[in-house]
Formats: C-alpha cells, sequence, structure tokens
C-alpha cells in the first residue's frame, strides 16, 4: 500500500543546533505573557510533538521531561504539571511516529488533536486537584489552534532540510 501523499524531494538529515534552537523557541514563546487570551497553542507540546514524530531517536521522553521542567518553573505551576504532560505527549508521539507520517498533513493534524487534548486534560487535572480554578471550555481552543498549524507548522520546520530542486551535475543523488 503506498502512503496517500507522495513526494519526490529527499530531506537531508537535521542538524542537532536546529532541533534545540526550535525547542527553544517554542519555550520562548510559550513564556509571552498573553494574560488568558484563548487560543494561543502550547507552543513546547507541539514542536516537542512534532520532533517527536520526525525524529524519535534524538527527541523524546527526556528532553520533554527538562522542558516540563523548565516550563513549570517559569510558569510558576506545581512542579511536574508540565513535565508530566510532555512526557505523556512524547511518549504517545513518538510511538505513534510511523503511523502518523504514513497520513497526509491534514490528517496528521487530526492524528495530533488528540495528544495536545491529552496534554491540557492532564495539566488541567494537575491544577485543579492542587486547588486551582477550572479555565473554561475556551481554554482548550489552543490545542485545536495547535492543530489548525499543524500543515504550516510542517513546512516551516522541514524547510531547512530540504534539497534543491535544481540538478546538479557534479552530484552524484
Amino acid at each position: 500500500m503506498q502512503p496517500t501523499h507522495s513526494s519526490n524531494r529527499i530531506l537531508l538529515p537535521v542538524r542537532n543546533w536546529f532541533i534545540l534552537a526550535t525547542l527553544l523557541l517554542a519555550l520562548f514563546l510559550n513564556l509571552i505573557p498573553f494574560g488568558r487570551f484563548p487560543g494561543i497553542p502550547d507552543w513546547v507540546a507541539v514542536v516537542l510533538a512534532f520532533w517527536c514524530i520526525h525524529q524519535p531517536l534524538r527527541v523524546g521522553m527526556g528532553a520533554a521531561f527538562v522542558l516540563g521542567l523548565v516550563m513549570d518553573v517559569a510558569d510558576g505551576s506545581a512542579l511536574g504539571q508540565h513535565a508530566l504532560a510532555y512526557v505523556v505527549v512524547a511518549f504517545a508521539a513518538g510511538s505513534l511516529s510511523r503511523r502518523i507520517l504514513w497520513f497526509p498533513l491534514g490528517q496528521q493534524a487530526l492524528q495530533i488533536l488528540p495528544l495536545l487534548l491529552g496534554s491540557q486534560l492532564i495539566m488541567l487535572a494537575i491544577g485543579l486537584i492542587g486547588g486551582g480554578e477550572f479555565p473554561g471550555l475556551l481554554w482548550f481552543l489552543s490545542s485545536f489552534v495547535a492543530a489548525v498549524l499543524w500543515h504550516p507548522l510542517t513546512y516551516l520546520l522541514l524547510l531547512p532540510q530540504f534539497r534543491p530542486v535544481e540538478r546538479d551535475d557534479n552530484r552524484p543523488i
């Protein structure tokens, strides 16, 4: 069975510094104070899920745990709240990476949506157990926005890996 999408482009190997830079940029975007504006995605969870799907041997639960602890400290939330949610996202994304990559990008977003909603439910449960208030149903809008952004985000994160389209006679491949 052939995948429903095909591309004749060969990707270059991703560089470790690029993965680190995108994760740090996602962390920085999470730290921008938007207040209680609904619909802002959890950038770390989205970028972490992306790299756990595309590079499961390089980015995994260890990176998710460290990023989660940094987010817990920066956000002032219960220590381990983001860490647990990100580890679950990393585990699920790494486990389902071959399956998710089989689908076209629109259907990949539908596969990612439950992972992001699960992450939010974990953070909500820990927050409620710790005595926090229910943030309202609009709080879950950020997972849907992240799923809509999956398509352009995939192209943006894969852009440095694309080989040039023009043929170079000096290169064999």
